[in-house]
């Protein structure tokens, strides 16, 4: 008689530790990146003080030398402050109220001249057969008006009733001159103050000025030109923009 068989061992199923496994070793690692990110290489739980007195004698250290710091910044609000009546400081004020009128930051009121450039009429435009370019008024015949004011001794010069200063641009956009930013459309008027024969001078001897008014009498071209002496001009104080804006290059 057959001796009977041994009953078979029940099979173990490895696919759940095959998935299993490997799953909580990334969630591991995970956490891991997690914690050491979060860290920034610290201890994420660091231990408590043990020596109160040591973090105590820290502390007022970075007391002491926070309130030294503000002791010392008072000292020279208080150096400043006095000194802003002192001797030096008044002759700058004073040397700064003189330079306000040169520079444009008064009105100025008197005799002077007017001259008022203009386009060629319609009718001119549409029948010549000239350059377009030289029927229209330019930034530079702008300027060589304000520089021959300039020349003669001019104490104010308005362009469009806008005082003109150091800082003032001129420039052509489309069919407009912008003056300090603002565009104005023609017939443009330049006025200074001054002595009307030196200015009336200066603008008949300027070459520039000799071409443009030859082309003004010209019909072929007949650009606008104006020339009038006024008992009393006032040309008000500059209220624009006194800081100087420039470029920076990228870094």
């Amino acid at each position: 008689m057959d001796a009977p068989e041994p009953p078979r061992r029940p099979r173990r199923s490895w696919g759940g530790w095959r998935i299993g496994t490997p799953l909580v070793v990334l969630l591991s690692g995970g956490l891991f990146v997690v914690s050491a990110h979060s860290s920034e290489g610290t201890d994420l739980r660091p231990g408590r003080y043990t020596d109160l007195a040591s973090l105590v004698s820290n502390e007022a250290d970075d007391y002491d030398a926070l309130k030294q710091r503000v002791t010392d910044l008072n000292a020279d609000v208080a150096t400043l402050t006095k000194s802003v009546d002192d001797r030096e400081v008044k002759r700058y004020r004073r040397k700064i109220e003189r330079l306000n009128d040169p520079a444009g930051l008064v009105p100025r009121t008197g005799p002077g001249i007017t001259v008022t450039l203009s386009d060629a009429p319609e009718d001119v435009i549409n029948a010549t057969t000239v350059d377009p370019k030289y029927l229209v008024v330019h930034q530079q015949d702008i300027q060589a008006v304000v520089n021959a004011m300039w020349k003669a001794g001019a104490s104010a010069v308005t362009i469009q009733g806008q005082r003109v200063v150091s800082t003032t641009g001129i420039k052509c956009e489309g069919n407009a001159v912008q003056l300090q930013g603002y565009p104005y459309s023609q017939p443009y008027v330049i006025s200074a103050v001054g002595s009307t024969s030196a200015l009336v001078g200066a603008v008949d001897t300027d070459d520039y000025l000799r071409v443009y008014r030859a082309q003004a009498a010209d019909p072929e071209i007949a650009v606008g030109w104006d020339l009038q002496v006024d008992d009393s001009i006032t040309a008000p104080a500059f209220d624009g923009l006194l800081d100087l804006n420039y470029a920076e290059p990228l870094r």
